[in-house]
């Protein structure tokens, strides 16, 4: 179905596309950075994406209250080039020789701390911006975008890292914040601000109110849990998928790009399927499913292997993973956003967005000390293994796939059912 939904959501969207395009160019930068310029061990690998993203949590928690009471494309505008001006250091200093394993942590964990507090205005505004029962449709676009990105970033930042090095990539992702920043600067009409209660002020009761609102609710609680645990647990072995592919087997950049690029096709496929998929069996039934599947293609890369069937392998499992990713994420951040109250949004989504990152950093670090101890591969088994359990956490009424369910539910029906609740937001906030 085609939806018009109006030139302000049009600046929106085109800005999360550049950025979006910049950062899956210099996918794998940083890790090839460590691993081929400043010759790091898995450890430091595993320590720089945990670092990063445990301090950038901390730092950023406490903004999600402070996002909330302003407008959010000023917010959204200063996160954007704060990250530009953080990733367009890696390559100055690089050109100067003085680039270190230390500022690449430091970047990481400012663009780390920029990324919550641009994802949180972000889909408070998104909120603000698209009604109700556009929110799947928009969800859905971002999803596609960032699917889209995921397939041709990769091969494209491999080719640049063959010809021109890693530290190319890195400058094109910092110039494309800056063009994400000019896209929302072109964004007309209105904004968003809750109003300020100075008491909640005083007491510190902001930090906390995500965290309560999220809890209250049973079922956003357990789609919580899921959610965290299941990116948590993916994002652990992204360091040593860099460290197994790159170092122990050498695959090319190029390869490595191709890896990950290719299955991202199936993202895309799949949030182009997710409406139709709705309207036929239902938000619930469709969640569910897709919620099991993606817990159990990981454990296919336990067959990695070097050359060109290791290579296969990695295609085939990331494909079927991420097809199922791209139906289950705009459902998702669909769900969170309709329960979610405009006043809650920014801090609901930081809440949630903290807590993942946290969670991922303390895996990434657990896992970088299994991969030491056995294998870079023998650790990707076991959270293949552990990912098995995750599905039980979903929330009662689209735990099982096996409930029946109306085959056949009209889409607005379906936005419509969602009671009021937290959902954290649209895909456009990574």
């Amino acid at each position: 179905m085609r939806v018009q939904m109006g030139r302000s959501f049009g600046w929106l969207w085109s800005a999360y596309a550049v950025s979006t395009y910049g950062t899956w160019i210099a996918f794998g930068a940083f890790p090839l950075i460590a691993v081929r310029v400043l010759h790091s061990p898995a450890f430091a690998v595993s320590l720089l994406g945990a670092a990063g993203l445990a301090v950038a949590a901390i730092v950023a928690f406490p903004l999600g209250p402070w996002i909330e009471h302003r407008a959010k494309r000023p917010v959204m505008i200063a996160m954007d080039l704060v990250r530009f001006l953080a990733m367009a250091s890696v390559p100055i200093a690089y050109v100067l020789g003085v680039l270190s394993y230390g500022q690449l942590l430091v970047v990481s964990v400012v663009s780390g701390t920029a990324s919550i507090a641009f994802a949180a205005a972000s889909g408070a505004y998104l909120k603000y911006l698209v009604r109700g029962d556009q929110l799947l449709v928009a969800n859905r676009r971002f999803e596609g975008t960032s699917w889209v990105a995921t397939a041709a970033g990769p091969p494209l930042g491999g080719a640049l890292i063959g010809l021109l090095g890693p530290v190319v990539t890195v400058l094109a992702d910092a110039l494309s914040y800056l063009l994400s920043a000019l896209g929302v600067l072109r964004i007309r009409g209105g904004d968003v601000a809750a109003p300020r209660d100075p008491a909640a002020r005083w007491r510190g009761a902001d930090l906390l109110a995500g965290w309560r609102f999220i809890r209250r609710d049973r079922a956003l609680w357990r789609l919580f849990l899921n959610s965290i645990l299941v990116s948590g647990l993916i994002m652990a072995t992204v360091p040593l998928l860099s460290v197994l592919l790159l170092g122990q087997y050498r695959f090319p950049a190029w390869q490595y790009g191709l890896a990950f690029g290719v299955p991202a096709l199936g993202g895309f496929v799949g949030a182009r399927l997710c409406a139709r998929l709705v309207t036929r069996y239902g938000r619930h039934r469709v969640m569910a499913v897709s919620g099991w599947l993606r817990s159990l293609f990981p454990l296919g890369l336990a067959f990695i292997r070097p050359g060109i069937p290791g290579l296969l392998t990695v295609i085939i499992v990331e494909g079927l993973l991420i097809t199922c990713m791209g139906v289950f994420n705009p459902i998702y951040a669909t769900e969170r956003l309709q329960r979610t109250p405009a006043d809650h949004a920014a801090r609901v989504l930081t809440t949630w967005s903290v807590s993942s990152k946290l969670l991922q950093a303390a895996l990434m670090m657990i896992w970088g000390i299994l991969a030491t101890l056995t294998s870079p591969l023998a650790a990707i088994t076991i959270s293949g293994v552990l990912l098995l359990a995750t599905p039980l956490l979903l929330p009662e009424r689209v735990r099982s796939p096996l409930r029946r369910v109306r085959s056949t539910v009209h889409l607005t029906d379906t936005l419509s059912s969602v009671p009021r609740r937290p959902d954290g937001g649209a895909r456009c906030m990574r």
